[in-house]
């Protein structure tokens, strides 16, 4: 009976909370008061937790993506409350799916402790939060599904790309940045080009796989542009989700992780070069607003695109006989595209513009990597 009347606190707690009061602060102060009240209930409030939690796992969501929201629809104790019930949630499984535990890691957060009642409200505005959430395409296997053979360790070509981007990032020398940012594209390039000759060479091709990567505010539409670049420069798609902070790109294995590395690299580069320009702006005088931030980045993001896929192009002419094998894994990259996403469309930019922000991050994207015409970037329809 004791247990009972424990499940039945937190059955009318999450029914006043989340459905007849839902949105309604009055339904959740009565809500909380209920759980306040009754400590007993506290373990079936956190298993209803990790329920909701693995309900978001089956409906196509991830760790990162729950936190994103999380991030930015509430505070900084709801989420340490979110990484509380993931950790629990995962750790019932030997094995989990790659990715799965740098996302973990990135969400590692200390407990979070407040009075019954102020904690009971927390948990459940982040319970109102997590059973809103829509299904999502699914882009992986989730906890307990059958996985494939993990890889032995990281391909020796994604470590030295990985290398090659760090030193970018930390040096004041643009000549230098450009160079190792231009060798990094190369070596992906190079590296798309010897996965393609082994697939051809393979009884069974793989399929096309995706991953999401967060698109953070702010200036996120030009941050978009910039990863679409990326994504398209190296046999990827990108698909922009602007309601819930990410992009999912669509391509081959092979492809997915270095296109994450470059990206992340040149929005830290991309950035420090409009710091600097900023600096140099204000020295002059002038004073830089939000339309000359998003301008830059808007033109960085438009030239590094060209430059990326013209290294591409070089390095794919290099191997003529494998011309047909990569249009062939483009051509199901399309495909798989279509099929996660059969309502996408094209969205134009919504920024003021300023001259001097496109000149100047034009230059920083030469000398990150490697007239003006608006760029465009694909977006979810209405999802």
């Amino acid at each position: 009976m004791r247990d009972e009347a424990r499940e039945a606190t937190v059955e009318r707690a999450l029914r006043e909370a989340l459905h007849t009061g839902a949105g309604d602060d009055r339904s959740l102060d009565t809500a909380a008061s209920l759980l306040a009240a009754d400590p007993a209930a506290d373990a079936g409030l956190a298993r209803r937790g990790e329920e909701y939690v693995r309900g978001l796992w089956e409906r196509g969501w991830q760790p990162a993506d729950v936190a994103r929201v999380v991030r930015r629809e509430l505070a900084e104790e709801h989420l340490r409350l979110l990484a509380g019930l993931v950790r629990a949630e995962t750790a019932r499984y030997a094995v989990l799916p790659g990715r799965w535990r740098a996302q973990l890691d990135a969400l590692d957060a200390p407990e979070w402790t407040a009075d019954r009642f102020s904690y009971a409200t927390a948990v459940l505005e982040l319970y109102r939060l997590l059973v809103r959430l829509p299904r999502l395409d699914a882009v992986g296997p989730v906890p307990g599904d059958v996985l494939p053979p993990a890889a032995a360790g990281e391909p020796r070509t994604l470590t030295r790309i990985r290398a090659l981007l760090a030193k970018a990032e930390r040096t004041d020398y643009p000549d230098e940045a450009e160079a190792l940012t231009a060798k990094a594209q190369e070596l992906m390039a190079r590296h798309s080009l010897d996965e393609a000759g082994l697939a051809a060479g393979a009884p069974a091709g793989s399929a096309p796989g995706a991953l999401r990567i967060g698109v953070e505010p702010p200036y996120e539409q030009a941050k978009a542009i910039l990863l679409d670049a990326v994504a398209s420069a190296n046999h990827c798609r990108a698909v922009w989700n602007e309601a819930y902070g990410f992009s999912t790109v669509v391509g081959f294995e092979a492809d997915l992780d270095p296109v994450e590395l470059l990206y992340t690299s040149l929005l830290v580069q991309g950035t420090a070069a409009m710091t600097r320009a900023e600096a140099e702006q204000r020295r002059g005088g002038r004073k830089r607003t939000k339309s000359f931030r998003q301008s830059f980045l808007l033109a960085y993001a438009h030239r590094l695109g060209a430059r990326l896929a013209e290294t591409s192009r070089r390095v794919a002419a290099e191997a003529p006989t494998l011309l047909p094998v990569l249009a062939s894994r483009e051509v199901a990259v399309a495909a798989r595209t279509d099929e996660l996403f059969p309502e996408t469309r094209a969205t134009r930019v919504r920024a003021q513009w300023d001259e001097a922000g496109w000149t100047h991050g034009a230059s920083a994207a030469e000398a990150a990597a490697l007239g003006p015409d608006r760029p465009r970037l694909r977006e979810r329809d209405g999802r």
